[in-house]
């Protein structure tokens, strides 16, 4: 399922840039509304605000599921104190972290001020794969699946499972501003970049996928990194990096949410930074304010994957082909544009439906995180 998709994400990348070229719009906001008016616009920047918002708290509940765990194992004497109850908790934490870290570098207006951080973000992406792939084999057989489970290779969470993968994959709805960021902006440069970037993506999410399902099974958490110990030393080393490296990746988002309200509302305007200054942090508190009292990655990615991710790539990209293409709109030539849009529209009302109703009877999702420490 993870190479399938990876394809067709690989596929609608290139689509996207295809209907760049044909449209000679630089924005997604300004090619949807090329080709279906104010109505596509006004659909595209509900779904793109989503999926930035959404990833946007994502992180942030990433970073309260990891950095917790790093700092009582590092002061563990602080942490049984009453301040350092206060300290460590989850939602100082988050809190901490978010105002002093992560808004400061959203006020960033130019994504490639940031490229160090991606670099950074490959960096902690191979220590946390490594450390996986260590302590896997050697976590404690209380933590693991119970012998004999039954291998299962389909189940009813399936779609959900798109949804999760087709957010980790999608960055359709920033890719024009990566795209502006090369030195030397070329169609077959950018290809270039969706190949790599995809493959390394790939790669990387099967080996997590592998040996999460291999030693954990149903008992994988959203973030495979609460499945093991508090006092593992590799794996708070991943969970500081992987914390780390939301907050550096959290302004990424934060400058499409940004972008979206912009051509939104302020289109026809000068630039204020005043405004600008307003809307970046109302975004992050907002988004402080859901990752502060959301518990659950799993529903959250799913509820982003399934609805917003979906739709910003299967649906989008090939629909505006067929609008922009010459000759018949339906035609050996669009079928696989046709099947794409199919395709997403199941995943998007699939998975939106079931990631709300396992929201709804999942008794983690319905607590409240203000009494997690």
């Amino acid at each position: 399922m993870i190479i399938v998709l990876a394809l067709l994400v690989d596929w609608t990348l290139r689509v996207l840039a295809l209907n760049s070229k044909l449209s000679g719009q630089q924005t997604y906001q300004g090619l949807v509304e090329h080709c279906f008016g104010r109505t596509g616009l006004l659909a595209n920047s509900f779904f793109q605000g989503a999926m930035a918002g959404g990833g946007m708290a994502s992180f942030i509940v990433i970073v309260g599921d990891t950095l917790p765990h790093v700092l009582f194992a590092l002061m563990p004497s602080v942490g049984q104190t009453g301040f350092g109850q206060f300290v460590f908790s989850r939602r100082f934490v988050i809190a901490f972290f978010v105002i002093f870290m992560a808004y400061p570098l959203s006020l960033y207006r130019d994504v490639g001020k940031l490229s160090k951080t991606s670099a950074f973000a490959v960096v902690a992406m191979c220590t946390i794969i490594a450390s996986v792939i260590i302590e896997g084999p050697r976590i404690d057989p209380e933590l693991r699946a119970e012998r004999g489970s039954p291998v299962v290779l389909a189940n009813t969470g399936v779609f959900q499972a798109v949804g999760i993968i087709t957010f980790a994959f999608v960055c359709h709805h920033n890719s024009f501003m990566i795209y502006g960021s090369l030195r030397k902006p070329t169609l077959n440069r950018y290809f270039e970049v969706i190949h790599i970037s995809t493959v390394i993506a790939t790669v990387a999410s099967l080996i997590i996928a592998i040996i999460g399902y291999i030693y954990f099974r149903e008992k994988t958490q959203g973030n495979i990194l609460n499945n093991f110990p508090q006092d593992n030393l590799l794996i708070n080393i991943a969970r500081s990096l992987f914390a780390l490296n939301m907050i550096t990746t959290f302004p990424m988002e934060t400058l499409v949410a940004r972008e979206v309200i912009d051509q939104l509302m302020f289109r026809n305007q000068e630039f204020s930074m005043k405004r600008h200054v307003i809307i970046t942090t109302v975004l992050c508190a907002l988004c402080l304010v859901v990752g502060e009292t959301v518990c659950n990655l799993g529903v959250l990615l799913e509820l982003t994957g399934g609805l917003s991710a979906s739709f910003l790539a299967f649906i989008l990209p090939p629909a505006c082909y067929i609008k922009l293409c010459s000759g018949p709109k339906l035609s050996w030539k669009t079928v696989p544009h046709w099947l794409c849009i199919c395709f997403g529209f199941t995943v998007m009302v699939l998975s939106t439906v079931l990631s709300i109703r396992h929201a709804v009877v999942s008794q983690e999702a319905n607590g409240s995180c203000w009494n997690v420490q």
